[in-house]
This record gives C-alpha cells, sequence and structure tokens, in this order.
C-alpha cells in the first residue's frame, strides 16, 4: 500500500534581470515521502524536502502575497492544495516583502510584480523535475490584496499608476504583459484602483473566485466594484463577501509568538473565528481551480 500523499518543498529561485533582483520561491507539491517540521522564517511547517514529485498532469497554482507581506502566511493554503495534487509556486515579491519593503506604494512595484509571476511560471515549467509532469490545461493564480492586483495585472489587465507613485509625479500606463497561460483567478480582499480607467480589465476574460471581507479597513467594497464592473464577462466571477471577516482573514493563522494586537495582520474582528474559517476558504478554492482548469488534480 503507498503511503499518504505527503507535502514536497523545494526552491527554485528565480532571476530578474529587469530589476536586478532574485526572486526566491518555494515550490509546494504532491509527494509519498515523510515530513518533517521545517521552519521558513517564523512559520513552521511539515514537508519533505526535495522529495521526488509524486503523479502526472499536476495543474500550477502561483499564490502572490500582499504589500510587505510573505508567502508563507497562506501556508495552510498551499498545503491543502498540493495534497490535493497540485504545484503551488510561493515567489517572495522582492523589493515589496517583509524583509524589504523599500518599493511599496511606487510604480515599479506595480510593473514588476506581474513580471514576478511570469518569471515564476517559465522556470517552473522548463525545470527538469517539474515541467514533464504539469498539467497543459492551464494555471492558477491566487492573489491577496495587492496580490490581487498582481493576479488581475499577469491575466490581462492594463493598469495605471497613480502621479504619487512616480518620481516626476505623473500617473501614466504601467508596462505589463499578460500571461496566456493563466487560466483562473482567485481573488482575495484585492486591491484594484489601478484598473480604474475605461477598458482597463476588459482584458480579463476567465473565470474569477473572489472573497471579500465585510470588515474589511484596507479594500473596502469598492475595489470589488472595480472589477464587476471593469472585466467582460462578471457573470464568470463567484463573489461572496464573507461576514465579519477582516482583511487579513484570508491568511493562515500566525504562530502563537506572533499572535498579538500590535501585529494587525494575525487580528481579526471580534467574533471571526479564523481556525474555523480556514477549511471553508481551502475547499471553495479546491472545487473553483479544479473546475476551471479543467482537471481532477490528484496525485498518482
Amino acid at each position: 500500500m503507498n503511503p499518504e500523499v505527503t507535502v514536497g518543498c523545494r526552491a527554485l529561485d528565480v532571476a530578474d534581470e529587469v530589476q536586478g533582483a532574485r526572486v526566491p520561491v518555494r515550490i509546494l507539491y504532491p509527494a509519498r515521502a515523510p515530513e518533517r517540521l521545517e521552519q521558513f522564517g517564523p512559520y513552521p511547517l511539515a514537508v519533505a524536502t526535495d522529495a521526488p514529485v509524486e503523479g502526472e498532469r499536476l495543474p500550477l497554482v502561483v499564490i502572490s502575497h500582499g504589500t510587505g507581506g510573505s508567502p508563507w502566511t497562506y501556508r495552510g493554503m498551499a498545503v491543502h492544495l498540493a495534497r490535493a495534487g497540485f504545484v503551488v509556486a510561493l515567489p517572495e515579491h522582492p523589493g515589496n516583502n517583509r524583509s524589504d519593503n523599500s518599493l511599496a506604494n511606487t510604480a515599479v512595484n506595480l510593473a514588476n510584480r506581474p513580471r514576478h509571476v511570469r518569471l515564476v511560471l517559465d522556470a517552473v515549467f522548463e525545470d527538469a523535475q517539474l515541467g514533464q509532469r504539469l498539467s497543459p490545461g492551464g494555471v492558477g493564480v491566487i492573489g491577496h490584496s495587492m496580490g490581487g492586483y498582481t493576479a488581475l495585472a499577469v491575466a490581462g489587465g492594463r493598469p495605471s499608476s497613480f502621479p504619487n507613485e512616480s518620481p516626476d509625479g505623473q500617473a501614466r500606463a504601467v508596462p505589463v504583459l499578460r500571461d496566456p497561460r493563466v487560466r483562473a483567478l482567485v481573488l482575495l480582499a484585492p486591491a484594484s484602483p489601478w484598473f480604474m480607467a475605461e477598458g482597463a480589465l476588459a482584458g480579463v476574460d476567465l473565470p474569477i473566485l473572489m472573497r471579500t471581507a465585510e470588515r474589511d479597513e484596507h479594500t473596502p467594497a469598492f475595489h470589488a466594484d472595480i472589477i464587476s464592473r471593469g472585466v467582460p464577462h462578471p457573470e464568470r466571477i463567484d463573489h461572496r463577501v464573507v461576514p465579519n471577516a477582516g482583511h487579513f482573514s484570508f491568511q493562515s493563522p500566525f504562530p502563537p509568538a506572533m499572535t498579538k494586537p500590535e501585529f494587525p495582520p494575525s487580528q481579526d474582528p471580534a467574533g471571526f473565528d479564523r481556525v474555523a474559517y480556514q477549511p471553508v476558504l481551502h475547499a471553495e478554492i479546491l472545487a473553483f481551480l479544479r473546475a476551471s482548469l479543467g482537471s481532477e488534480a490528484r496525485p498518482g
């Protein structure tokens, strides 16, 4: 009898020659090797490091974290998808992460982030161990907050920066390219005001799962409205407002040492149970991605 499906993990860092930076990436995927507890910064996770990949025709998903954040704050979601047969890429956006947030609120960051995703997709498809195991049915991108902006931009959105985001104080079109491999988006409390111009989201013609928070002070309801009004087929959006949730309620619960009032991402509105909500969110995302990418996404 085969052992149960475990979570493999390997590093696959990517060079961004335009930014002149290294994009740190970790890949989670289905495996059969024993797991052991590893530490990724402050976040513990049980993985089978560098284990062989289990299964064939595995769909690929990229998770884009929020501004000043970390991909490991979505580790529960990533593990759930990997156990279900997905390959999950977790890039850390250089210049807009927990360790280096020097490019936050700049037009340069708006251009960098979607390119990071495209470079990660290139690297995974070209990888000797992973490339031949991937499904040809397309890629999913999951984005939270600023990651939602990133997902929309790489899926065909045409963003424009604001005057305060450029040194010369000029608003201008952000140079981004659509990646045709992207076939489905999951948007969690997405940030979207860079797509307010007429037609900015006309090229985003694919299924979208969108979850927003009733008590979100960072990306309130008008962010979702921009998306619903801007895409060519709003009927393809599965949107629900999560009652009583806050902006950070879509992230995995933080380790006890980080769960304190002075660290807002660890906090939720009074009465919201993040631990209980996570399995609900993960099940919805898994069902959506399986349906949208045309694959059962189960390891061998």
